[in-house]
């Protein structure tokens, strides 16, 4: 924390200077320590992968035939109008897996979706399994802003992987990554790496993705590895493998979404098919130590408010532009990462405490969340 005389009047220009993050901040409701929900109705478990570990966990080849039949390959299928009205057809390649033995599959929302679109759904999707049976499938719920989505299969005899405690890894520790790693024939690629870092915050513009919590991992990430698991020593799924980054400037640096991210969003959209958000209704900046002596700030972590929705939630409240935000629902909050974290624990109606700074001020204020706009 930084000195708590550090003048505010810096912040002003705080505005002109800083690329802003989204407009609307928003994280999703419920939440689960245990296994994924099945939907009401239903009470069918994951019962097939029961072994205990040794003390050491599995070895890399028992881990990955422990996995295998709960790893799928998906098929999308397109059409497009070429500029001279003829159809063009449109692949993409993606992983799955298993996480209910009912048929329910979770994979990236970018996996489902058609080629270079953020929100448009294949026309086709055929899921093909580790036993080499294919099956149509069909999309339950999809959620861009975490590139989540959930698949259905009418088969039978699945095999659903365990789902671990992705927040219990810690970094140094070892991972393997399985997936369709460039649609190579004859199944999916194995890479063994490590927990690089955790609770990276991954923001993609183009498509208005982030993603809290992420694990960062140098086990190596490809094309069609979308969508498969990161897994555990002990032969549980910490995470589902979702971006890279290439170029000069980069080498063994892929992300996956965590199980603690992913859980809550996957049970809801099993449940009812899309994920309800409580809405902030603020667009913030991630304070760094830089920025805090660079414009006077009272801290060195939480979030700048750059602006507030109008009549929304945060304006309802009292909240202003270059607030800092360092709290918020019984929650630290150094970045906007844990604070869509934070909001995962809430859903629209409920009101919670925010904590903040304005200029030397800590202060705190009642917000009723909204539901943010679809």
């Amino acid at each position: 924390m930084a000195p708590g005389k550090r003048g505010g009047g810096g912040v002003k220009s705080l505005l002109a200077a800083l690329v802003f993050l989204a407009l609307v901040l928003a994280a999703c409701q419920g939440g689960s320590n245990g296994q994924v929900s099945t939907p009401t109705g239903e009470t069918s478990r994951p019962t097939t992968l029961q072994q205990t570990p040794p003390a050491g966990g599995f070895s890399v080849p028992e881990l990955v035939e422990r996995l295998r039949p709960s790893v799928v390959h998906i098929l999308t299928e397109s059409a497009s109008i070429s500029v001279f009205g003829q159809p063009v057809p449109q692949q993409g390649v993606g992983t799955g897996i298993v996480i209910d033995p009912n048929g329910y599959i979770v994979t990236n929302n970018h996996v489902v979706v058609r080629p270079n679109t953020c929100d448009t759904p294949a026309q086709s999707i055929t899921v093909t399994l580790a036993d080499g049976r294919r099956f149509p499938a069909t999309i339950v719920g999809r959620d861009p802003l975490t590139d989540l989505a959930v698949l259905k299969i009418d088969a039978s005899g699945l095999t659903a992987a365990p789902l671990g405690d992705s927040e219990a890894m810690q970094v140094g520790e070892e991972v393997v990554a399985i997936g369709n790693a460039l649609n190579l024939p004859g199944g999916p690629t194995v890479t063994k790496g490590v927990v690089s870092a955790k609770d990276r915050t991954i923001q993609e513009d183009q498509c208005g993705v982030t993603i809290p919590g992420a694990i960062q991992t140098d086990a190596a990430i490809n094309p069609g590895n979308s969508g498969g698991p990161l897994v555990n020593m002990r032969g549980e799924v910490v995470g589902i493998t979702t971006a890279v980054i290439r170029g000069g400037q980069a080498e063994g640096v892929g992300f996956a979404i965590s199980t603690a991210t992913a859980r809550p969003i996957i049970e809801a959209l099993m449940r009812e098919g899309r994920v309800e958000r409580a809405f902030l209704g603020v667009a913030l900046v991630d304070v760094t130590p830089q920025l805090a002596r660079q414009f006077g700030l009272p801290v060195e972590q939480g979030v700048v408010v750059s602006q507030v929705v109008p009549g929304g939630p945060a304006a309802r409240a009292g909240l202003r532009p270059n607030d800092v935000i360092v709290r918020l629902g019984g929650r630290d909050v150094r970045n906007s990462g844990e604070l869509l974290q934070a909001l995962t624990q809430f859903r629209a109606g409920q009101t919670v405490q925010v904590e903040f700074y304005r200029n030397n001020s800590r202060q705190t204020a009642e917000i009723t969340l909204g539901q943010r706009p679809s």
